[in-house]
């Protein structure tokens, strides 16, 4: 189904991003799990408190009064959307638009590869990084919240809350997949994969921010994903994952479709 050299060679590639992204993670939730302790908790509704609208913008908010809650206000809103996402922009392009735009595709097609290989394997590629990320993140929450707050976090809210992650960044990964099957040109791949999660992210900092901007929830794809509304059940919120997705698988698939039609000029 995928070809297992390309597959290798492409999470070689993304190895050396995945193990900083990890220690970037390790560091920022580490810090902010340990931080619930009571003192510090205080300490960071302050700076909320001070700064009410800009910390609103990136989704950290006061008040939480429990540990879920509080690592919704602030891991979730900013920490970790922007660091898998940085793996999906940084991953995107060199997966298919930078062999096309330096002429490596010229050897991956001369070999006994079908073109939707190639992008299938790829594919798998981009959303096994993002796997192991979550995962990560996934296990590194539970022992730093074992570790300092025995018994406060429950498994299966976790579980349902990082899963509703991947799906988000399973759909900002098909963006930036789609992209670079669409573009041979590494510049237009990484304006289109990088520029509209970026734009849409800003629409979602302005809804986070209230008052009239607030319609704009309306026209962002990170509405789609309420961690609070995951972490207590809701229906909506597990609809909204869901949605994220199936929308990403669809954009994958159009993405293989796109690569195995297009004309490539090598």
């Amino acid at each position: 189904m995928i070809n297992g050299a390309l597959y290798k060679r492409g999470m070689k590639g993304s190895i050396k991003l995945l193990i900083i992204l990890c220690a970037v993670i390790t560091l920022y939730v580490s810090v902010i799990i340990s931080m619930y302790e009571p003192e510090l908790a205080k300490l960071l509704d302050s700076y909320v408190e001070l700064l009410p609208e800009m910390m609103a913008a990136v989704g950290m908010k006061a008040g939480a009064t429990s540990l879920v809650g509080f690592m919704c206000d602030y891991l979730y809103g900013f920490i970790l959307i922007i660091f898998p996402m940085l793996f999906c922009f940084l991953r995107g392009n060199g997966l298919i638009a930078k062999y096309v735009d330096n002429s490596s595709m010229v050897s991956l097609l001369a070999a006994p590869v079908r073109r939707w290989k190639v992008a299938l394997t790829q594919m798998f590629v981009m959303i096994s990084g993002i796997c192991i990320l979550v995962i990560y993140t996934t296990i590194l929450e539970y022992v730093c919240a074992e570790h300092g707050f025995p018994g406060e976090l429950e498994l299966k809210t976790l579980l349902a809350l990082n899963c509703g992650l991947f799906c988000l960044h399973l759909f900002i990964g098909g963006i930036c997949f789609l992209a670079s099957c669409l573009f041979s040109n590494s510049k237009y791949s990484t304006g289109f994969g990088v520029g509209i999660p970026i734009f849409m992210y800003a629409e979602k900092m302005l809804v986070n921010m209230g008052g009239s901007a607030e319609k704009a929830k309306y026209f962002t794809f990170f509405s789609l994903f309420n961690p609070e509304g995951i972490a207590s059940g809701e229906s909506g919120a597990m609809i909204g994952a869901m949605v994220l997705f199936a929308g990403g698988i669809v954009l994958f698939i159009l993405g293989v479709a796109a690569f195995s039609k297009k004309d490539l000029h090598i």
